[in-house]
């Protein structure tokens, strides 16, 4: 396939906004309007009100200080208004823009254990949390502030289904395993933008939630929405753009030389919208005794910047043009394992070895509707993302480079039907200090990616939803020279495609709705889909297999949601399982019967759980949150093996650092000017591999442990707030990662400081 240059991307890019810049709809004098009242008919202030078209394209305001809202230039046709709101649920109100102004509406709000919200990433097209088919949890920029959550991986431990592994303090490389899948298996977003490596590797590390509007996880393979790397689930976070002109600034302090600082901004002028948000953390981390080794840490500081801007123009009532960029550098030591130590194979703490990863993303999107029924969505983005690694062996390099365009056509077909096609192409290139060609020269791994897509979605009444969508991805890569000097010499490879179809079907179907019940529902809901993890730089670089194939995952799950006490109680429990099927391994003498390269496709296993959840909101200020998942993974047998399984494992043994038992019990009590949170995350053993050699060390058991963090935060003054937390509360010593000693208890004491919000 002929590479598409950048250059290329923007002109096509602009041919689609300059049309349709030029055909905006003109201003009508048709409007939408009416008022959100809280559960004891109050006026409510500052609450988003979203107007959504039956082509699913939503606008949203917020309400003014008498409550009211008013949508102008809105198109004849069918719409829904939807409120999302913290602590808060209301169902959607129907009406028909017809030539005359329509009456009043009049929004009513319930206090609800699961608040609404608008999920932009369970589709083709934004979708509210109670309508969406698939298993999604969001935690909005409130929860993370009531939390004093900072980080992304802290922040996820709320979400059943993902198992966390930190190795160490602040800033440490963090893994996330989702439903039982790998830790390269989770496609990470940023306001749209791709944040993983080539191949599918994240790490949580360095990723913060700090000023975010809103962090979206959706579990389960959405390779039919997203293609390359969305084979365990999706994570979403979202900047904070437009609303009332807010400015906002954070200070922390505390343990093992912490000290953070974030400034936030949003808001709307007329026909602009931005938000902008920066953080600088640093911090010394562990500088105490060593306790596999009695030597002292010096190695484990760790500092990091990030810069997030967004800018949006609306020309009109139908047309957007909004902007994201974003910057983020840190600089850590890395001292290595120095906790438990079974076989004895430490040499020392490693005072040398520093990573250094500077990350530079943008991303350029217009939307325009044409009347309620038809909306035009085109999106383009850029990243590179570059790591330094400094050891006593000597300095390494890796790169990531890519380019995305996206075009999507979403159409209203006939009452509660609608569908979307599209077309996305992209390009990436992965570099390395160890990926060389005949000369020993530096090379990339380059590979485009090619997808047409498809997606309908049914609304029968506020009962029903069914998504149902189909995306073919053709994934080129570029021919490889040869490699003759490396250890194992490579041959050329000659280029090759691979073509991959990835459907997804999602029902959610409500027993019992609000109405009829004040406040309770009772819904079932179900997915089953593919998804795929095309292999990495790396894995293309060190193999002699010249068709190297995308891992694969297919998936199924389906669970039933029951809101009890008026919808202040909200209980889900949803089983899934997991095939995957064409993992990368290497072939060694055990498997050479089976694979005559380096590396094959031939590896195979699976996962099965449950997970729950409980949430519960009170009138008086009482929020809980309790999550349990039960997992249970195998490692399969290889293909055409008849039982023998990729060593040192056996069929039938556990997937690494997956445990069995995993669950949290998070509690927030707010009361006039203060709020006070405690949460405990528990965890079972699991399987994992020697510290310092890996597999080739041997299996060992990590055990298990329960964790406790408690904290509070008081107004003082206005919108200044003083705020103090207190993690690892009871002192555990333990390892999150085997051989990765965790923080002991640690303090953070701070101050919050907001205007015009």
């Amino acid at each position: 396939m002929r590479r598409l240059r950048p250059s290329r991307l923007i002109i096509i890019f602009a041919l689609c906004c300059v049309p349709a810049l030029a055909s905006a709809a003109g201003a009508g004098d048709r409007s939408a309007h009416g008022r959100v009242v809280d559960p004891d008919g109050r006026p409510a202030a500052g609450i988003t009100v979203v107007l959504r078209s039956e082509a699913g394209r939503m606008r949203q305001v917020s309400t003014s200080p008498d409550g009211t809202f008013t949508f102008s230039d809105v198109d004849p046709g069918r719409y829904d208004i939807v409120v999302a709101a913290a602590g808060f649920r209301a169902d959607p109100v129907a009406f028909v823009a017809a030539a005359g102004t329509p009456e009043d509406l009049v929004v009513r709000l319930r206090v609800s254990g699961v608040s609404e919200s608008i999920l932009v990433s369970a589709g083709y097209v934004d979708t509210p949390l109670s309508e969406a088919p698939g298993s999604a949890t969001t935690l909005r920029g409130s929860d993370l502030a009531a939390r004093q959550l900072t980080s992304l991986g802290s922040a996820l431990q709320l979400v059943p289904g993902f198992a966390i592994a930190p190795t160490g303090g602040t800033g440490a490389i963090t893994s996330l395993f989702p439903r039982g899948g790998g830790s390269d298996y989770t496609l990470v977003l940023a306001d749209g933008i791709r944040l993983n490596s080539m191949g599918g590797g994240i790490d949580l590390g360095h990723l913060t939630a700090t000023g975010l509007d809103q962090i979206e996880v959706v579990r389960g393979p959405q390779s039919a929405v997203f293609g390359a790397d969305a084979i365990g689930g999706v994570i979403h976070l979202r900047s904070k753009v437009g609303g009332r002109p807010s400015v906002g600034g954070e200070f922390d302090t505390g343990s093992y030389g912490t000290t953070r600082v974030a400034l936030n901004s949003s808001g709307s002028q007329g026909v602009f919208q931005w938000g902008a948000r920066a953080e600088h953390a640093t911090s010394r981390g562990w500088t105490d005794v060593a306790p596999g080794t009695n030597e002292y840490v010096t190695n484990d500081d760790d500092r990091a910047d990030t810069v997030a801007l967004s800018a949006a123009v609306a020309p009109s009532s139908q047309a957007t043009l909004r902007a994201d960029a974003r910057f983020g550098t840190n600089d850590r030591g890395y001292p290595g394992p120095f906790g438990s130590n079974p076989v004895g194979a430490y040499t020392g703490v490693d005072r040398v070895s520093r990573g250094r990863n500077t990350d530079l993303a943008g991303a350029v999107a217009y939307t325009q509707a044409w009347g309620a029924a038809t909306t035009l969505r085109v999106q383009a983005t850029v990243g590179d993302f570059k790591s330094k690694f400094a050891s006593p062996w000597g300095d390494s390099t890796a790169r990531t480079r890519r380019w995305t365009a996206h075009a999507q056509f979403d159409r209203a077909l006939a009452r509660g039907v609608a569908a979307t096609v599209g077309a996305d192409v992209s390009g990436e290139r992965g570099e390395s200090t160890y990926i060389t060609g005949t000369a020993g020269q530096p090379i990339a791994v380059s590979r485009n990616d090619a997808a047409a897509f498809a997606e309908v979605r049914i609304r029968a009444g506020s009962r029903l939803f069914v998504t149902a969508g189909l995306r073919a991805d053709q994934l080129s890569r570029a021919a490889l020279e040869a490699d003759p000097m490396a250890w194992e010499p490579r041959p050329a490879m000659a280029a090759e495609r691979t073509v991959s179809l990835n459907p997804r079907l999602a029902a959610s179907y409500y027993l019992a709705t609000s109405n009829a019940t004040g406040g309770n529902w009772t819904r079932v809901h179900g997915t089953a889909g593919s998804g795929i993890r095309p292999p990495g730089a790396l894995e293309v670089a060190f193999t002699n297999n010249p068709r190297l194939k995308p891992e694969r995952n297919r998936s199924a799950d389906l669970g039933i949601e029951k809101a009890l006490a008026g919808g202040l109680v909200v209980l889900d429990a949803t089983g899934f399982i997991n095939r995957y099927d064409d993992l990368i391994v290497a072939v060694g003498r055990s498997l050479i019967d089976y694979s005559q390269y380096r590396t094959d496709n031939i590896s195979n296993a699976r996962a099965r759980g449950i997970e729950t959840s409980l949430a519960l909101r009170t009138k008086f200020g009482l929020e809980v949150r309790a999550a349990y998942t039960w997992l249970d993974t195998a490692i399969l047998a290889v293909d055409r093996s008849g039982g023998v399984a990729p060593p040192p494992f056996a069929v039938g043994d556990r997937l690494l650092r997956r445990p069995r038992h995993q669950g949290s019990l998070d509690v927030v009590w707010t009361r006039g000017a203060v709020t006070a949170f405690a949460r405990a995350g528990a965890r079972s053993s699991v399987l994992d591999v020697e510290p310092s050699w890996g597999a080739s060390g041997g299996l060992f058991t990590a055990r298990g442990f329960t964790v406790v963090t408690a904290g509070a935060s008081v107004r003082i003054a206005g919108r200044a707030s003083i705020v103090a937390r207190i993690d690892n509360l009871l002192d555990r010593k333990y390892e999150a990662v085997f051989g990765y000693p965790a923080p002991r208890r640690s303090f953070t004491i701070g101050v919050r400081v907001a205007a015009g919000q």
